[in-house]
């Protein structure tokens, strides 16, 4: 004789597939899912069943069971998303201290420009220009009270390598160009150390101004000056950025992770221009361990390969 299923209980069963929507739901928000259309919990129907009256006894499990399992429901057959929150409006932005310009907001510069045909070197060179005259005139924020002069940039409108620094110096603002110092000498080297002229790159800073004692600029002065940097690259279009230092990477990128932990891995820029985070110049003097310039040379040597080029041969 063919031995009988036992008799299935209905309780046994729901918990059975609570449990496994429980696993699927669950699963999808490890994965990033958010607000899935789960209304009640298990128990909550546990405890509705318990509330109803027993159905007959003898109840036998079918052979082909008629519910489809929740994790092989195709994507776009699954429920709306209903009863989603209202997300809560931004603080308002914080006073400026008496007798400081309000910062400007910073904006990034817009992707739909970087797709758009790049300029020739005439019109890049024109457009820079008049840029330079705007940021030599501006009192956005009050780092333009402490200055002697505005530094703008160095370098080649149409280099194909582009390094971004934090800030100008004493010797940068006393002279109106970036990298001027000892840390610019120390960045020369590296740029001919790649096979590079200081002049076929780009340089520039994310702040325009000297802050005082060479202090790390501010976030409502970066606020204030980061427009600027972003509309040098969109004009200069550079297949590659380095960004010297922490605040250049947060300058750039938006970033808050620290330079030790990210130099080394590739970025990208608007989604179009790939960034390569090492350490500022100035650390490397600061430390002077063979560690600390090898691994600058390691990323250096990375650029060189998105660029196309290798390092040439010690003599």
């Amino acid at each position: 004789m063919t031995q009988q299923p036992a008799p299935l209980d209905p309780r046994e069963e729901l918990r059975e597939l609570t449990s496994s929507v429980r696993a699927w739901v669950e699963w999808h928000g490890d994965c990033g899912a958010e607000l899935l259309p789960v209304e009640d919990s298990p128990e909550a129907v546990l405890g509705s069943l318990e509330r109803r009256p027993a159905g007959p006894k003898g109840r036998q499990r079918p052979a082909a069971p008629e519910r489809t399992h929740a994790a092989s429901r195709p994507a776009f057959e699954a429920p709306p998303v209903r009863n989603v929150p209202e997300r809560p409006a931004p603080p308002p932005p914080a006073p400026a201290p008496p007798g400081v310009a309000p910062a400007a907001p910073a904006r990034a510069a817009p992707t739909a420009t970087l797709e758009a045909p790049p300029l020739g070197l005439q019109e890049r060179r024109a457009r820079l220009s008049v840029l330079a005259e705007t940021v030599k005139n501006c009192t956005r924020c009050g780092l333009h009270a402490g200055r002697q002069q505005t530094v703008f940039s160095r370098g080649d409108p149409g280099a194909e390598l582009c390094f971004v620094g934090e800030g100008p110096g004493a010797d940068e603002d006393a002279q109106g160009e970036p990298f001027v110092g000892k840390a610019g000498q120390l960045l020369d080297k590296m740029i001919a150390a790649m096979g590079l002229r200081r002049d076929e790159v780009y340089i520039a800073n994310c702040v325009k101004c000297r802050p005082p004692n060479n202090r790390t600029p501010e976030a409502p002065e970066m606020a204030s000056c980061m427009p600027y940097l972003h509309e040098q690259l969109e004009v200069i279009r550079p297949r590659v950025i380095v960004a010297l230092g922490a605040t250049a990477l947060r300058g750039v990128m938006g970033t808050t992770e620290g330079i030790t932990k990210v130099r080394g891995t590739w970025r990208l820029y608007q989604g179009a221009i790939p960034v390569m985070p090492t350490f500022h110049p100035s650390y490397v003097l600061r430390m002077e361990t063979k560690e600390v310039r090898g691994m600058v040379w390691s990323d250096l040597q990375q650029v060189l390969k998105e660029l196309g080029r290798s390092p040439p041969a010690r003599p």
